[in-house]
């Protein structure tokens, strides 16, 4: 479905990403782990074309496009199948829960405002918010307006959706409700790609985990072998880290 090979992103001297190489398969849950600075929002970025990346190719389906020389629509024809879920949601504040869903839909796909209010109904229904339709951002909790982006995203029915640390600005007693509905997301069979620190999702969710560090990726495999027998020292020491209980099979 999607396949990466020797990304490459540097910001001035810094190389923060260094020769990656991925691949996703429809239906596929993969996390991304890693300390920060590893380079793995970059990477989501890149595959969003919301970084320029300075090397590399990917295949998206019948897509076959050069992250460096993509012309504009290539672009578009990659954004029209991966939707992007941000750290801090990214929502415009005179808008409403519901408006903030349908925006994209309307102008970026052009679809008439009726039927694009009844996609983002039923998106925000799928999160649990179908009584905030008309809630503005300032009104909700910052669970609630993390779960509007997720509603915004499965709106676009996309191919794909790109999680980048979806959690991380929540309060702990947020986290859960979030956690929720990416797993009900998931196992409707939505294809995603997660940048999280949540060890409970990958471990419970995923089907592939991927360790990063240094701009490259160290490991993959699947949670099992990732947390019960990682082979690469690095992964170890990061998951003892995180994981106070932490400890693998020889």
């Amino acid at each position: 479905m999607l396949e990466i090979k020797n990304i490459h992103k540097a910001f001035g001297k810094s190389e923060v990403l260094k020769g990656v190489d991925l691949k996703i398969n429809k239906g596929d849950v993969v996390v991304i782990l890693g300390p920060s600075g590893s380079g793995k929002t970059t990477l989501l970025r890149c595959i969003n074309f919301l970084e320029k990346a300075d090397e590399g190719h990917a295949r998206f389906g019948e897509i076959d496009i050069n992250f460096k020389t993509a012309s504009r629509k290539q672009i578009h024809e990659i954004r029209q199948k991966v939707a992007f879920v941000f750290q801090n949601h990214n929502l415009f504040n005179n808008k409403t829960a519901l408006e903030n869903v349908t925006l994209g839909l309307i102008i970026g796909r052009k679809i008439p405002k009726e039927k694009a209010n009844e996609i983002g109904k039923k998106a925000l229904d799928k999160v649990g918010l179908s009584d905030k339709y008309d809630y503005y951002p300032g009104q909700l909790s910052g669970g609630q307006l993390q779960r509007v982006g997720i509603a915004r995203a499965v709106a676009l029915n996309p191919e794909i959706i790109l999680f980048d640390e979806p959690t991380s600005a929540l309060d702990p007693e947020l986290i859960g409700e979030v956690l929720t509905v990416m797993k009900k997301i998931a196992n409707e069979g939505t294809t995603m790609l997660v940048v999280t620190h949540e060890m409970s999702f990958a471990q419970d969710v995923a089907n592939k985990v991927i360790f990063m560090d240094g701009g490259v990726i160290l490991e993959e495999g699947t949670p099992n072998e990732i947390f019960r027998s990682p082979k690469h020292e690095r992964t170890k020491q990061f998951l003892k880290r995180v994981i106070p209980e932490f400890s693998y099979s020889i």
